[in-house]
């Protein structure tokens, strides 16, 4: 797959010197008529419409769309809905396929991985008693190695505190241990989430290496032939039913030849009640152990107790896609602003408790979807195109661990260096209008300015996230392209919420993460408002306005993790 526009675009040259000539001659008849002023700007932003986006939620969570798992029926119809949406948008396709035709369509190669056994995850204590934790119940355990099989046999359990390797911060929860053959024991986030108001890490804000996706990886990386994940609501961000449901039926990885041989056997994850019990059997306090991880001298230390699990499973090659469009820039079409959603959800669930099996995800993220076509539909109402090419880009995999944003990132239609900025969209407030605006990843980049004028005029201010220790920076797709150097925004509607408490948002924000995230319940319900939806997609549609019809870079911060890797981007390095 040739998945860069721009080879579309010089394919097209002749046409394009013709629509500039169509152009000249309607400016010479209208000046004002392909001027993007601020009426024509307002005019366009009434064409993100609250009947229109509602029309696209409620189809994309039906359940005729099965929840939307990618390489389902349910995703084939989505792709095609997203695909035909476009397309009478009037937007054209944003990559050029093997056959040097244009495509909406961006394969993504994926193994489905389905443990069809549901095992349970055994432990042996030095006493010789035994202990079977049962799966879902207090263990989840899979495998992201494809095959029909995978085991672990009385494998020594070492607990590494976090599981981090990060010499920036002179950490190393693996020092002194050689981990083949064995079984790590990880802390969910990492070791400044017990002291946010001291300098470790980064303090109350969670790093990349406190994401689950990191633990795995690095306990791999030591040669580990398991690794357990002890999961804490509070340190997770998400209860257990989160964990239970989304890790069991099929799971999505990046297709590789090897399989992913070089992946820990097994991995899991086990309750904070089951961990406590583990470690009493070693003679631990678990509480006690917690308070050592946070100390820059920690040191491995190896469990008087093995774990086994057999997993039966299920693999197989299979392809989803990034579904993408653009509108050329009318001056710099090689130039683009992105703007990005995921469009994938969990499918349906047998093994759920209840009668409805269907995760259809409503506002995880058909909202965010529906927003893509949206603003899509508001840059077509633009008299004139923006000076810069504008691509909308959704993206599959996202609960799989933001798989395809990341084939979109290896294989962008446009250059990391020509990607000027852009935007994520995901799991839009229901709550209503609000006076403030999340920034997650507040004080990153030049992208909160932007955000900041274009709240002004709706009364609104930006703010922090209030729960930076939840690391959803790390956990949607705007860090793929973030971690190409691309400054990203991703903002939504806060939590002072108009004409509400001030303690509404709060708690109906833990009733969404207690009844519906990541559950069958997350579907439209009729108490939903959108007015926080319209002016944050009012707003979005603003900053792409700007940046896209101009010509300024928005940068990191300095200090920020991402800032060199865009200086040496746009020097060609």
């Amino acid at each position: 797959m040739k998945s860069v526009y721009l080879m579309c675009f010089m394919a097209s040259a002749i046409s394009l010197a013709d629509a500039n000539e169509s152009l000249a001659e309607k400016q010479k008849a209208d000046p004002t008529a392909i001027e993007n002023n601020a009426g024509a700007i307002a005019t366009a932003a009434k064409m993100i419409d609250e009947t229109e986006f509602m029309k696209h939620v409620n189809i994309l969570a039906s359940d005729e769309f099965e929840g939307r798992a990618p390489s389902t029926p349910g995703g084939a119809k989505t792709v095609a809905y997203l695909e035909q949406s476009f397309k009478e948008l009037g937007l054209e396709p944003a990559f050029v396929d093997d056959n040097g035709d244009k495509s909406f369509r961006q394969p993504v190669k994926l193994m489905e991985l389905t443990v069809t056994n549901k095992p349970a995850l055994t432990l042996k204590h030095k006493d010789g008693s035994s202990q079977e934790l049962p799966y879902k119940e207090s263990s989840i355990v899979f495998t992201s190695r494809s095959g029909d099989k995978t085991a672990i046999e009385d494998s020594p359990l070492v607990f590494v505190g976090y599981g981090v390797v990060a010499p920036e911060f002179q950490w190393d929860d693996y020092a002194g241990i050689d981990m083949k053959g064995k079984t790590a024991v990880i802390l969910v986030n990492d070791p400044g989430y017990r002291k946010p108001q001291s300098e470790l890490f980064k303090g109350k804000a969670m790093t990349y290496y406190g994401r689950w996706t990191y633990k795995f990886e690095e306990a791999a990386r030591q040669g580990a032939a398991g690794a357990i994940v002890v999961h804490e609501d509070g340190a997770a961000g998400y209860p257990w039913e989160v964990v239970s449901g989304s890790w069991s039926g099929p799971q999505y990885k990046l297709f590789n030849s090897q399989g992913n041989a070089s992946n820990s056997a097994v991995e899991a994850w086990i309750t904070q009640d089951a961990a406590i019990n583990l470690f009493s059997q070693s003679g631990l306090s678990y509480s006690e152990m917690v308070k050592q991880a946070t100390q820059p001298n920690f040191k491995p230390v190896p469990l008087s107790s093995t774990a086994s699990s057999r997993l039966e499973l299920t693999s197989r090659e299979s392809k989803s896609y990034n579904v993408a469009a653009v509108i050329p820039g009318s001056e710099n079409p090689d130039e683009a602003f992105i703007y990005t959603a995921h469009w994938d959800h969990l499918g349906v669930k047998p093994d759920t408790e209840g009668d409805d099996k269907i995760f259809n995800g409503a506002q995880d993220n058909a909202t965010g979807t529906a927003a893509l076509l949206e603003m899509a539909q508001a840059f077509k109402a633009l008299p004139i195109a923006t000076k810069r090419s504008v691509i909308f880009v959704a993206v599959t995999a996202e609960e799989s661990g933001l798989l395809g944003s990341k084939q979109y990132a290896e294989n962008p239609a446009f250059p990391m260096a020509k990607t000027v900025a852009g935007i994520n969209i995901d799991a839009m407030s229901t709550l209503g209008e609000t006076d403030d605006i999340v920034v997650v990843g507040y004080g990153n980049s030049e992208m909160d300015d932007y955000l900041a004028d274009a709240a002004k005029p709706q009364g609104r201010k930006i703010v922090p996230e209030p729960t930076p220790e939840k690391g959803f920076f790390y956990r949607s797709d705007h860090f793929n392209l973030a971690k190409k150097g691309v400054p990203m925004l991703y903002a939504e509607a806060g939590m002072m919420v108009r004409n509400q408490s001030a303690e509404y948002a709060e708690a109906e924000t833990a009733r969404y993460l207690a009844e519906r995230y990541h559950k069958a319940g997350d579907e439209v319900h009729p108490e939903w408002d959108n007015g926080g939806i319209l002016q944050d997609l009012n707003a979005h549609f603003q900053i792409g306005v700007k940046i896209s019809d101009g010509t300024m870079w928005p940068q990191w911060r300095d200090g920020n993790e991402f800032k060199a890797i865009r200086e040496a981007s746009l020097n060609g390095k």
